[in-house]
């Protein structure tokens, strides 16, 4: 029997755009203004950018519910989208837009990171999907998070694959299939986190950084939320939170990425209670497969670590899938653990943007042209099972 609650919860970054030119378009205040009284409070929130928008899912016990308050609120904004005569997307990069053209979201929080991190963060016109798994409030169940922290850095680098969905930028197909990761990379604190031997050490680390000013202007309590790393224990939710991910272009591949990760964290913790635990293994090994990854998503080889050899990424989604066989039915996610199959076998978001583009060309479209087909492609994805 599980100790932790495991609880799931999912937050993800829209785009919003134009739907006579396929661009982003800045639109957040009328969102804002308008979802009051049409989706819950708290439910919205605004991004760096004005063409971005922030969706949270409520705290959910299972896969199922996820799926359930994540088809809710893609619907929500989807409708109130609608209504205003634009369209919402989920994709990691837009296909096209500039990042110069963006126009930056006027609140204290983002003019302060404006000013503080100047270049690096203008050009941060990139969506992810955030995980969050609950471990409780209870110091026990802190340690526990930080033993699970430690072991999951492994996995990350296969959840992203999974998630890829931003093979472009600015116009120029890139050759990566996660191009998000590489400009998420430029900003401070980003990354793979560093092995922690507690949360006291962990703490330690945060009141250091705080002390020196580089968690915002309070150097008493500092901001944790600052630490922009792949995963991170969440100082407000008290969860663990996996931050690798590109924004999943279809529901079924949010829920699925979400179900793994937390059938990976509840094995990680069997393993604890029988008095074992995954190898953990040096952060630049686990980065060599990132890289891996954000080049090739599902279509390349990741490194079996312990094993030092290339294995075929579908083939180590069957060895995940056999992983975590014993606890998928306890959680009551086998399902959406299991779909983590179908996308290693007909590819990711990413995969499909590619395909789409390649096919507007081969039919006679110019590259503008194509890259708009992109665009609708991900419109008519984001709505899949939604609407």
């Amino acid at each position: 029997m599980l100790t932790a609650p495991l609880t799931l919860g999912i937050e993800e970054e829209y785009q919003i755009i134009d739907p006579e030119t396929g661009e982003l378009t800045a639109y957040i205040q009328e969102f804002l203004e308008r979802g009051k009284i049409q989706v819950d409070a708290g439910d919205i929130k605004p991004e760096f950018m004005q063409s971005q928008i922030e969706m949270g899912t409520r705290v959910c016990r299972n896969a199922t519910e996820l799926y359930d308050e994540v088809c809710r609120l893609r619907r929500d904004i989807i409708n109130l989208a609608d209504g205003a005569g634009v369209h919402i997307a989920a994709a990691g990069t837009h296909p096209f837009s500039r990042w110069s053209e963006q126009v930056i979201t006027d609140q204290e929080r983002y003019v302060e990171f404006a000013q503080d991190m100047q270049h690096v963060i203008r050009n941060l016109l990139i969506f992810g999907m955030h995980v969050h798994v609950g471990f409780g409030d209870s110091p026990p169940q802190r340690e526990l998070m930080i033993t699970i922290m430690n072991q999951i850095r492994y996995f990350l680098p296969h959840i992203l694959a999974l998630s890829t969905s931003s093979p472009f930028w600015m116009g120029e197909q890139t050759g990566l299939k996660s191009y998000r990761s590489i400009v998420f990379r430029a900003m401070p604190r980003t990354g793979l986190p560093m092995r922690f031997g507690s949360w006291a050490e962990y703490e330690d680390f945060i009141k250091t950084l705080s002390r020196i000013g580089s968690l915002g202007k309070s150097k008493e309590s500092g901001d944790a939320t600052r630490l922009w790393w792949d995963l991170r224990p969440h100082p407000k939710f008290d969860t663990l939170e996996i931050r690798i991910a590109d924004i999943a272009t279809t529901v079924d591949e949010a829920v699925c990425i979400a179900a793994l990760v937390q059938a990976i964290t509840a094995k990680l913790i069997k393993l604890r209670q029988n008095n074992q635990q995954w190898r953990i293994y040096p952060r630049d090994l686990i980065d060599e497969n990132k890289w891996r990854a954000v080049r090739y998503g599902v279509s390349g080889e990741l490194i079996d670590l312990g094993k030092q050899t290339e294995v075929p990424f579908l083939h180590l989604v069957e060895e995940l899938i056999g992983f975590v066989d014993d606890v998928v039915d306890e959680l009551g996610s086998r399902k959406w653990v299991e779909y983590a199959r179908v996308i290693a076998r007909e590819g990711s978001s990413a995969d499909r943007q590619i395909r789409a583009y390649e096919r507007a060309l081969a039919d006679g479209a110019t590259e503008d042209e194509a890259l708009r087909a992109v665009v609708a492609q991900l419109v008519a994805e984001t709505r899949l099972n939604v609407c």
